[in-house]
């Protein structure tokens, strides 16, 4: 891969993906070290949802079927907690 390579627009779409969903985790940890217990801040599920779904775009572009099934699996996941979310602050507001 030369450097025009990664001027590609899709390659760049597909880093910042890579991106999202990599701060998921540095976002988890750093709340999970000064709770000094482990939690998942709903952020990590915004996270995970924006940079599955950009993967997942970017998946279909390369024609994956692994990496495209993987993401999309992933972002039924990533939704199914939001919802979860949503439905507990409905019934315990803050």
């Amino acid at each position: 891969m030369n450097f025009s390579d990664l001027l590609n627009p899709w390659v760049i779409f597909g880093l910042l993906g890579q991106i999202c969903f990599s701060l998921r985790f540095i976002v988890q940890w750093i709340y999970s070290e000064k709770a000094k217990k482990s939690i998942i801040p709903t952020s990590f599920w915004y996270f995970s949802l924006v940079g599955g779904a950009v993967l997942f775009v970017y998946a279909i572009y390369r024609k994956d079927i692994v990496f495209t099934l993987g993401q999309g699996a992933g972002l039924v996941v990533y939704v199914r907690n939001l919802v979860l979310i949503a439905k507990h602050k409905q019934v315990n507001p803050v």
